[in-house]
C-alpha cells in the first residue's frame, strides 16, 4: 500500500486516561511504520509535553504543537519552522481583563517559556513536564514578546461569557478552542491558526497527498483537521460535535485501544490484541 500520513492527537486519543500508549495500539503504529507509513503527533500541547510519545514511537517527521501554532521538525535542522504568534499588546489587553471577566487564572506560553499570571501549585504540577523555565506575575509585566499561544482556566459557569466578550473584542485577531477535563481550559492562538494547517505543511514537506492523509481525534482543536484529511476518525470518546464531523468514529475508546483496532482493520493488518 502507498505510503500514509497518519496525524495523531495525543490527549483522549492517542493517551490513555493514564497518559499512556497502550501496547496494542504502539505494536499496530509500530507495524506500519516499519510498513513506510509516517506518524505523525498533532496536539494542542507544547513539544515538551510531547517528546516522550515523540521518542516512545520512534518517529522522524515533524511535529505540530500548539494547534498549529508551531510546527517544527526535531531531526532535521533543514526543515523550516513554522511559528505563527499572538500580538503582545493583545496578550496584555486580554491580561487586564482578569479581573472583570471572572478569570482564575491565564498562562502565556511562548514555545517552552511558561508566563503564570497567579501563583497555582495544581498549574504549575501540570506544566512542569520537560522542565520549562516558569514566570509568575501579572503577564501585563512580566511579559515582552509575542506569545505562542494563552490558556485562560475559569469556573465552567463563567466560560460562555469569557468566550462571547473576548470574541466582541479580538475576534479579528484570536482563535479560541476550549479543552476538557481536568477543568475548563480556554486556548487561545492566532486568527487563522489550526491543526488543519499544521498539517498541511508538515504533509507537503513529506511529499504525501492529501489522498493519502489520515487524522484521529476527540475535541474541538481537532475539527479542521478531521476535515482537512482524507481520512477523519473521531475517537468513540469524541465530543458529539467531532463525531458529527468525521468520515469515521472507532467502536472502541481511548482507554481500549481505538487506534489500534481502527487501523488494524484498515490496513488489513491481522493483528490480535
Amino acid at each position: 500500500m502507498d505510503k500514509h500520513l497518519i496525524c495523531l492527537d495525543l490527549d483522549g486519543t492517542l493517551l490513555t486516561d493514564e497518559k499512556k500508549i497502550s501496547p496494542y495500539t504502539k505494536d499496530v503504529l509500530t507495524t506500519l511504520k516499519q510498513q513506510g507509513h509516517e506518524l505523525m503527533i498533532s496536539t494542542g500541547r507544547p513539544y515538551r509535553a510531547s517528546v516522550p510519545y515523540y521518542k516512545e514511537l520512534k518517529m522522524t517527521t515533524p511535529v505540530v504543537n500548539f494547534n498549529g501554532a508551531f510546527v517544527h521538525h526535531p531531526t532535521d535542522f533543514n526543515f523550516v519552522n513554522k511559528h505563527e504568534t499572538l500580538d503582545l499588546d493583545v496578550t496584555r489587553a486580554i491580561a487586564k481583563k482578569v479581573p472583570e471577566l471572572n478569570i482564575k487564572n491565564i498562562v502565556a506560553e511562548v514555545k517552552d517559556n511558561i508566563y503564570i499570571h497567579y501563583h497555582d501549585s495544581v498549574l504549575f504540577d501540570a506544566f512542569k513536564m520537560g522542565d520549562p523555565k516558569i514566570s509568575v506575575g501579572n503577564l501585563y509585566d512580566t511579559l515582552n514578546e509575542d506569545v505562542t499561544s494563552i490558556l485562560v482556566q475559569a469556573e465552567e459557569s463563567e466560560m460562555a461569557h469569557i468566550r462571547q466578550t473576548l470574541d466582541e473584542l479580538f475576534a479579528e485577531v484570536i482563535e479560541q478552542r476550549r479543552w476538557g477535563a481536568p477543568y475548563p481550559v480556554l486556548e487561545i492562538i492566532k486568527k487563522g491558526i489550526n491543526k488543519a494547517i499544521g498539517v498541511d505543511y508538515a504533509r507537503d514537506f513529506l511529499n504525501i497527498p492529501q489522498s493519502r492523509t489520515i487524522a484521529f481525534g476527540d475535541e474541538d482543536n481537532d475539527t479542521e483537521m478531521l476535515q482537512y484529511v482524507e481520512h477523519g476518525v473521531a475517537m468513540k470518546n469524541a465530543t458529539d460535535d467531532i463525531r458529527g464531523i468525521s468520515k469515521y468514529i472507532t467502536e472502541k475508546n481511548n482507554n481500549n485501544d481505538g487506534i489500534g483496532h481502527f487501523l488494524n482493520e484498515f490496513f488489513d493488518l491481522g493483528m490480535k490484541p
